[in-house]
This record gives structure tokens, C-alpha cells and sequence, in this order.
């Protein structure tokens, strides 16, 4: 294909609109919290699932309720159903790898749902009780300083709120806590981990949350379902309430992609996609990104392979399906110039690509016809 004409037809793809793979429908009628899930499981999919900043504008653009609508999120009571989270979508919690001080998490003021660092090691605290510095993220700058550093002491929620607005998130992961031993302070600072026992109606991992800072509550309140509000914040009220609601449905996007549970090199992975689906899976904005990781997920093995390959011969990595890399999700920058390598997503963790060589063997994602 010419290079004029694939430019051209990525554009057209890609530029003037952004490929969803959630289709947001708003109910206009008056419905329990179980009787709405009841309804979009029939009609839709399910209750609406909201996993990052992007399903939130689309969510807030749509027809909304100044009483509230009701989301597919609802807490199951108790503290043993309390969950650790990451704030920044897509990173999750590795249960084996962490930093607790010793005697910690203790819950001594229960709830003690936010996390705070001393001397790099992690103390729970309650989340609106308590007032820290804190540490944001921040991806969308193209310095390599992406952890800022906010002096201004504030609640966790004020933090969190504070870091999406003027940045990404609260410094959230593994690699990112790597990356402040670079920064040189030793005051106590709130980072992005957290817990919780509120879950989707899907069964659906996203740790994202989206509460209204003046009606946050910790896990004492009555009110266990959640409900989006007419300026696009989050609150919970009791679910059996009637209020009109939110359910998604998965658009075809969603549906054209494969995990197949079969260790393969790359090569071999390329040709079970090309003869039994359509090739091997592209990702080409953080859309696709983020559900090409949830079929990662559930992989069994640790990497899975993408159709991403780089070609010593025009010296670049590309998409099987002819598409330019423009969206990038490297672990680290844009891999180094390597022959026979081809790239591949953590199954775990922030869902990075790493280049791998051809004949290790993974799991795999097809596109489909």
C-alpha cells in the first residue's frame, strides 16, 4: 500500500473520531437499582461500566438526571470485602509485591481505605480525616519529569481530584514508585492506592471511581448503590430508590477481538489469526488499549502477543494489518532497533508492550472478521 493512501486512510479512521467500544444508553424510566441491572442485562449488556476520564466525558455528555441515574457500581458491605486499588486506570494491585510498614495496613481509625508513603514504605490512613502532600502523575507531558510533587496538603479524595485535572492521576504502580526515589523527598506524601468494597455490576476490575468530593463517604454509609450526577460526579444512595439509569452496550469493536489460550512463537500465532479469524490484534488508541488488557488478563501466560512487529529492513515497528504506531505504550519509551522481534503485552500489571523475540511462545489476540 502507498504511503499517501495508508496515511490517509488512518486519519479517517482514527483522527476525526475515536473508536468507543462501550455504547452508552440512557433509560428514562424510574427503576430500583435491581430492577435497572435487570433491565440493561435484558436489553443491553449491563448497568453502566465506567473505566477511565475518556467513559466519563461520554457518560456526562449523555442525557442525564439532577436526581441522580443509577451506574452498575454497588458496594457489598463489610470489611473483609474491601479491595486495594490502584487510582490510575489499568495498573493493578500486585498482592505479592508490597511496601506495607511493618504492622501495616492496621485500620487503627477504621476505615483506613488511602495510602500514604514514609521513607518509602506504605501506612494506611483514613482518606478525608487526614491531610498530606502528595505526589501526581502525569503522561500527557513530553519532559521526563512526570511525577510532580504538591505541597498544598489535602484529603486523599482533594488529591486524586487535584492530579486528574492538572495532570493524570495519583502516582499509582510499581514502576511509577520506582520512579520517586529519583525525587529526593522524605516528607509523607498520599499516593494513588487505595481500597474499597464497591465492585461492577459486570465483574469488570476497573478501579476507577469518579466520587462528588462533598458527598464522598467510606464504607459506614447505608447507601450502597452509585449514581452519576447531572454535573458528572459520582454519589450513593439507597438501591432501592427509583431513579432513571445508565446501561452500556458492547459495541462491534469489542466483539472483534480473540484471547486464544494457546502458547505459540509469533509467527505460528500470525497464522492460526490469518486462517481461523483475521490477524493478529492492533491497538491504535487508548481505547483499544484498555480491552485488548482485559482479554490479557484472563491469559495463562505471562506476556501475550500483539501484531506488532518491527522490520530491520525499513528500520520501524508496525501493525500486521498495515497501520502506522502512532498510539505508543512501550514499558520503556520506543524499544531499541532489534531484528526478529515482535511485541508483546504484560498480562498483569500496567499492561505495557515489550519486545520480545519471535520464538518465545505466548498466548495470543486475534482480530476478527
Amino acid at each position: 500500500m502507498q504511503w499517501s493512501l495508508f496515511l490517509l486512510l488512518l486519519m479517517g479512521q482514527c483522527s476525526f473520531f475515536m473508536c468507543h467500544l462501550h455504547e452508552y444508553h440512557f433509560v428514562n424510566q424510574t427503576k430500583t437499582w435491581t430492577e435497572a441491572q435487570q433491565y440493561c442485562r435484558e436489553h443491553h449488556t449491563d448497568l453502566a461500566t465506567v473505566s477511565d476520564m475518556t467513559d466519563m466525558k461520554r457518560l456526562r455528555d449523555s442525557a442525564q438526571n439532577q436526581d441522580g441515574a443509577w451506574i452498575g457500581l454497588y458496594s457489598t458491605a463489610g470489611e473483609d470485602n474491601r479491595m486495594w486499588h490502584w487510582s490510575l486506570p489499568g495498573v493493578e494491585f500486585n498482592v505479592t509485591n508490597t511496601k506495607w510498614a511493618p504492622g501495616e495496613p492496621n485500620d487503627q481509625e477504621s476505615p483506613e481505605n488511602c495510602v500514604r508513603i514514609h521513607n518509602n514504605s506504605w501506612l494506611d490512613f483514613h482518606c478525608t480525616e487526614h491531610k498530606h502532600a502528595f505526589i501526581c502523575y502525569d503522561e500527557r507531558k513530553q519532559s521526563n519529569k512526570t511525577f510532580h510533587l504538591i505541597e498544598d496538603k489535602m484529603s486523599w479524595p482533594q488529591a486524586q481530584s487535584y492530579c486528574r485535572e492538572h495532570h493524570t492521576d495519583l502516582v499509582s504502580g510499581d514502576q511509577q514508585l520506582e520512579g520517586l526515589k529519583n525525587m529526593g523527598s522524605n516528607q509523607d506524601v498520599w499516593i494513588g492506592l487505595f481500597r474499597d468494597s464497591w465492585r461492577w455490576s459486570d465483574g469488570s476490575s476497573f478501579s476507577f471511581r469518579y466520587w462528588d468530593l462533598e458527598l464522598f463517604r467510606d464504607e459506614d454509609s447505608s447507601k450502597k448503590c452509585a449514581v452519576t450526577l447531572l454535573d458528572g460526579k459520582w454519589s450513593s444512595d439507597e438501591c432501592n430508590k427509583t431513579k432513571p439509569f445508565f446501561c452500556y452496550g458492547v459495541s462491534s469493536m469489542a466483539d472483534k477481538m480473540i484471547l486464544i489460550k494457546e502458547n505459540m512463537t509469533w509467527d505460528d500465532a500470525l497464522k492460526y489469526c490469518r486462517m481461523n479469524h483475521c490477524d493478529l490484534v492492533s491497538i491504535t488508541n487508548p481505547d483499544e488499549q484498555r480491552w485488548v488488557q482485559e482479554k490479557a488478563k484472563k491469559a495463562n501466560s505471562p506476556y501475550v502477543w500483539l501484531g506488532l512487529r518491527y522490520t530491520c529492513t525499513l528500520g520501524f515497528w508496525f501493525w500486521v494489518n498495515e497501520e502506522m504506531v502512532t498510539y505508543k505504550n512501550w514499558v520503556t519509551g520506543v524499544p531499541a532497533d532489534d531484528c526478529d522481534m515482535s511485541g508483546a503485552m504484560d498480562r498483569g500489571g500496567e499492561h505495557k508492550w515489550f519486545k520480545k523475540n519471535d520464538n518465545e511462545k505466548f498466548n495470543f489476540i486475534c482480530s476478527t472478521c
